[in-house]
């Protein structure tokens, strides 16, 4: 894994195959049709008012030329830059101090360094996903199994809080509910959101023991997974029957329909125009806990140009501003959202087999439509 950038693992290749197939022609004309192809089989900071979401994004800590990305990010007015950390990468052995950042074990990517100097200097703020089980810590089961032990997490998440003090956002695993990104995660069972409960609350207490500056974003959804999002909801318990604790309810709401609040159209979809229902599902989740996080939209965009491997629908590059534009404008006018991600800065590279072509820029730099949609987004 190249730590920090995002990995593809992230990337909604289901929603291409299944939500397509649940949604009956969902992009509004009026705002232009999603083109389809044939389908394959292949520093502390306070909770945002209202009004005032944060603008957040993915993306690479340089650009095509070599350059430093983050002047491109202070141009585009982005608040948060959200990166991977791999646990499995960073703790090839068992650490003997594992809250301990100076541990002769840990092997701290030299890239997030980096981006901790560059963010300071250009007044970006940074978001850690962190993720990927080291197989000392779950039995060599694979890097998306949970650990045997949370408090193993929950030490590392200390340890790198301690090296990354500046780092406030901490997002616990990356979209659970989708297929194979966190296990044991079987389908329509309480077995994975009870276990990835149990994890989330380990890191909430570990990280709040280091600073209580640190926020944590929990849940990490998708917008279609192996359990709908009421039972998800309904299955995110601690053994003693509590919700774990969040600052933060994070979600993935790709859709295929043109951003605004409606209704679901299936009870296995929650899209970013079912954001209302999500709000309304985590409240009653909580209720009796007390306040219910705000929702923390990690990644949100929409192809343009060509379909990709991930989706097979996309737009034109003047309707993925729109798009864009309706989705900030969307997120910003709702209280109950902390802030919305785009996925991300750069398209890939027309070389690679069907690239991504969410970017703002393309695989050279060149700015699209969605760049200066994004840079006057508010």
């Amino acid at each position: 894994m190249r730590v920090p950038a995002p990995v593809a693992a992230t990337v909604p290749a289901l929603l291409g195959a299944a939500v397509l197939a649940l949604s009956p022609a969902t992009v509004a004309a009026a705002h232009g049709h999603a083109h389809r192809k044939t389908a394959k089989h292949h520093h502390h900071r306070p909770t945002p008012p209202r009004g005032n979401a944060l603008k957040m994004i993915w993306g690479p800590l340089t650009m095509p030329n070599g350059s430093s990305a983050f002047p491109v990010y202070k141009q585009l007015g982005v608040q948060v830059l959200q990166l991977q950390l791999s646990w499995r990468e960073a703790a090839p052995a068992r650490p003997a101090e594992a809250g301990n950042p100076s541990d002769p074990a840990y092997r701290w990517p030299a890239a997030l360094d980096s981006a901790v100097g560059e963010a300071a200097r250009y007044g970006v703020n940074l978001a850690l996903m962190v993720k990927e089980t080291p197989e000392w810590a779950n039995g060599g089961q694979g890097r998306s199994w949970a650990p045997n032990e949370a408090g193993d997490y929950a030490a590392f998440l200390q340890a790198a809080s301690r090296r990354y003090p500046s780092i406030r956002d901490w997002m616990i695993w990356g979209e659970v509910t989708r297929p194979g990104n966190f296990n044991p995660m079987p389908p329509a069972s309480p077995v994975g959101p009870q276990r990835y409960a149990v994890l989330l609350d380990a890191a909430y207490a570990g990280l709040k023991a280091v600073s209580p500056a640190n926020m944590v974003v929990g849940g990490m959804t998708y917008t279609l997974g192996v359990d709908t999002m009421s039972q998800y909801l309904q299955w995110l318990r601690l053994p003693d029957g509590q919700p774990p604790r969040m600052d933060y309810f994070g979600d993935n709401p790709y859709s295929t329909r043109f951003p605004r609040l409606g209704k679901p159209y299936s009870p296995a979809v929650r899209d970013i125009d079912d954001l209302g229902t999500v709000e309304h599902e985590v409240q009653g989740a909580y209720a009796g806990h007390g306040p219910a996080p705000k929702l923390w939209l990690s990644e949100f965009s929409i192809s343009s140009d060509a379909p990709s491997r991930a989706f097979d629908y996309y737009v034109s590059r003047p309707v993925q501003a729109r798009w864009l534009t309706a989705a900030y404008r969307l997120a910003d006018s709702l209280p109950y959202v902390a802030g919305l991600g785009w996925y991300e800065l750069l398209d890939e590279p027309k070389t690679m087999p069907e690239p991504l072509t969410e970017g703002l820029m393309t695989a050279t730099g060149e700015p699209k439509a969605a760049f200066y949609a994004y840079a006057r987004a508010p």
